[in-house]
């Protein structure tokens, strides 16, 4: 593990994305609510938050932090079909929260194929990146814009 103690403890952020492709009948269900497992949203979102907590449980090396915060957001889209899942996360910290973002936004997609795979098995996820970051030595990163997909 990197030996983090000499940095300065700064605010620190960072936005992840992903996107869960589906079908526009599966995509109806999630907008409805009328999905057998229940709110896909709600449990989703729950997930990804969780799952930014235990990063430190589930990468190796990984510091574990005490976050300040932590969302995860959907979007649906019609073309191409599906939701847009972003997720941020903020800590205090002397190491960044990327990761944290990253396995936010991996859990939330995840969670949704699993509340949806009885209604669609093609799902798929893609396009799970870091999209913005703030704070610390490296300083601030911000992706080019996603690209349609």
């Amino acid at each position: 593990m990197v030996d983090v103690s000499a940095k300065t403890i700064t605010q620190r952020s960072a936005r992840a994305e992903g996107f869960v492709a589906m079908a526009p009948a599966t995509l109806a269900l999630v907008e409805t609510g009328t999905a057998k497992k229940g709110d896909v949203l709600a449990t989703a979102r729950l997930a990804g938050i969780m799952a930014a907590k235990k990063t430190h449980e589930l990468i190796p090396l990984c510091h574990p932090l005490a976050i300040t915060g932590a969302s995860v957001d959907f979007q649906a889209s019609r073309e191409p079909c599906g939701l847009y899942v972003t997720a941020e996360v903020k800590v205090a910290g002397q190491t960044g929260v990327e990761m944290e973002a990253l396995t936010a936004v991996s859990i939330a997609c995840l969670t949704i194929y699993d509340m949806l795979k009885a209604a669609d098995k093609t799902m798929t996820l893609s396009g799970i990146r870091l999209i913005e970051k703030t704070g610390g030595r490296s300083g601030n990163f911000r992706a080019e814009r996603r690209s349609e997909r």
